[in-house]
C-alpha cells in the first residue's frame, strides 16, 4: 500500500512541476504530449495527490502527504484557473452579449466551463464528405482537397468553419487531432471545412494564404449546396493554421497575397478564431530561438527541396529568408501588421507559456484591435504551453474551457446583421 501512495502523491507532483516548467527548442516539442497531457488530466491529478494525502495518513506513509499536498495544490489551481470566467465577450460585444444568443442554441453548447466532458453527437448524426476537391493547379493533376463536415439531418445553422490545420507551415494535414471539435460544432449545426493547404517547401508564404483565399472562394460559391450563408463565414485554425486564418481574415484583398483569378471575388468573412496563431513573425522568429542559427547561409531563390529545407529554419524557407535579409516579408506576412477598423472581429486563445507562439506579441494584437474598434477577445490559461488541445480533448479543462468561448463566439457571428 505504500508503494500506491507513493505513487498517487509523486505522480500528481510531478504532473504539476511539468505544467509549471517553461520549456525552448528544441525540448518544447519533447515536452508537448506530457505537458498537454497533464493538463487534460489536471482535475484527475489533484483526486491523486488527495486520495495519496488520505491513504498517506492512514498508512502512516508520512512522506506522501506533503507531496501529494503540494502535486494536489499545483493541479487544482491550473484547473481552476483554465476554467475561470472572464470579461472578454461583455468587453467586446457590450454588456447585453449573451442576450443575442437564442435559448435553443445554448442547449447545444457547453454548458459550463468546468464540463466534465465535452458535448459530441453520435457519428450517424453527422454526414463527412472526404477529399473534396476546391482547386486543380493549372496544368496539373494536383488537386487541393477539403473535408466538409456536416449535420445529416438538414437541420444546419447557415454559418460555415473554414478550418486550417497545425503544421509550422511544412507537415501535417487536415483532419489532424480535429474530430471531437468539428463533431461537437457539427452537433449545434455548423458546417465544417476542414482544408488542406499547401506546406513549405512546395509554395510559400504567398501560396499558403493563397490555398486559404481558394478555399474561402469555394465555399462562397458552393454555400447554397451545403444550407450556409455566404455572409456568415468564420476561419479557424490552430499555430501556423491560425496564422493563416488571421493574416487571410485581416487582408482578404491583399494583391499580394490574392491569386489573380479571384482578385475580384468577395473574400471577406465575419469573424476569426486562432488557437496559438503566431501574430508578428519577427517575434516569432526570435521567440522560437530561430535567430542562433542566423550564421546559415541565405534561403536559395526558387523551389527548395524537403532535404534542402531542412538545412535553414522553417521560416527562412517560408519568407524567403532571414529577418536581415528580407524583413519587410516578416512585417508582410504579420497579421499584426493588418489590423485595420474593418478586421472581422477575432477570438484569440493560446498559454502563457507557449515555446513557439509568443504571448505579449498576441497581446499586443488584441490591444490593436481594440484600439481600431474591432470586437477582439484574448483569452490566456496559465501554465499552458503550445499544443495543450493535443490529446484527451474531451475531457481537457483548457479544451472545454476554450470550446465554452469558441461556441458563444461563433452563436454570435451567426446571429450578426
Amino acid at each position: 500500500m505504500t508503494i500506491l501512495v507513493t505513487i498517487l502523491s509523486g505522480l500528481s507532483l510531478l504532473m504539476g512541476i511539468l505544467l509549471v516548467i517553461r520549456t525552448k527548442n528544441p525540448i518544447g516539442w519533447l515536452s508537448l504530449a506530457p505537458k498537454s497531457a497533464a493538463g487534460a488530466l489536471s482535475p484527475y491529478l489533484a483526486i491523486m495527490g488527495l486520495a495519496g494525502v488520505i491513504l498517506g495518513w492512514v498508512y502512516e506513509a508520512y512522506w506522501a502527504i506533503p507531496i501529494g499536498l503540494v502535486g494536489a495544490g499545483m493541479t487544482a489551481w491550473y484547473y481552476w484557473c483554465c476554467t475561470s470566467d472572464h470579461a472578454g465577450f461583455e468587453k467586446a460585444f457590450g454588456t447585453g452579449w449573451s442576450d443575442q444568443i437564442l435559448p435553443e442554441q445554448y442547449r447545444k453548447m457547453v454548458r459550463t466551463r468546468r464540463s466534465m466532458l465535452l458535448n459530441r453527437i453520435a457519428s450517424a448524426e453527422l454526414s463527412l464528405e472526404r477529399d473534396v476537391s476546391f482547386w486543380r493547379i493549372p496544368d496539373t493533376e494536383r488537386e487541393l482537397l477539403c473535408d466538409i463536415w456536416r449535420p445529416a439531418n438538414g437541420e444546419v445553422s447557415g454559418l460555415a468553419i473554414i478550418h486550417f490545420h497545425g503544421s509550422g507551415w511544412w507537415i501535417g494535414d487536415k483532419d489532424f487531432f480535429t474530430r471531437a471539435y468539428f463533431r461537437h460544432m457539427v452537433a449545434e449545426g455548423h458546417t465544417v471545412m476542414d482544408v488542406a493547404y499547401r506546406l513549405c517547401p512546395e509554395v510559400d508564404i504567398h501560396g499558403m494564404v493563397g490555398d486559404v483565399k481558394r478555399a474561402i472562394a469555394w465555399m462562397k460559391a458552393n454555400a447554397s449546396h451545403y444550407g450556409v450563408d455566404p455572409e456568415k463565414i468564420v476561419l479557424m485554425g490552430g499555430s501556423a493554421g491560425g496564422h493563416l486564418a488571421l493574416l487571410s481574415g485581416y487582408a482578404p484583398h491583399h494583391p499580394e497575397f490574392t491569386p489573380e483569378d479571384i482578385l475580384d471575388t468577395d473574400l471577406s468573412v465575419c469573424g476569426v478564431i486562432s488557437i496559438y496563431g503566431p501574430t508578428d513573425m519577427l517575434v516569432a522568429y526570435h521567440h522560437e530561438r530561430q535567430h542562433v542559427f542566423d550564421d546559415r547561409p541565405p534561403v536559395p531563390i526558387g523551389p527548395t527541396s524537403t532535404k534542402e529545407m531542412q538545412d535553414y529554419g522553417r521560416m527562412d524557407v517560408l519568407l524567403g529568408g532571414r529577418p536581415q535579409d528580407v524583413p519587410e516579408m516578416y512585417q508582410l506576412a504579420s497579421p499584426i501588421s493588418h489590423v485595420h477598423p474593418d478586421c472581422p472581429p477575432t477570438l484569440l486563445i493560446q498559454g502563457d507559456r507557449d515555446f513557439i507562439t509568443p504571448v505579449d506579441a498576441t497581446c499586443e494584437l488584441h490591444a490593436k484591435l481594440v484600439e481600431a474598434g474591432v470586437p477582439a477577445i484574448n483569452v490566456v490559461y496559465p501554465w499552458t504551453d503550445h499544443g495543450y488541445d493535443m490529446v484527451f480533448q474531451r475531457i481537457s479543462p483548457p479544451v472545454i474551457s476554450a470550446m465554452y468561448d469558441v461556441d458563444r463566439f461563433l452563436a454570435l457571428r451567426l446571429n450578426h446583421n
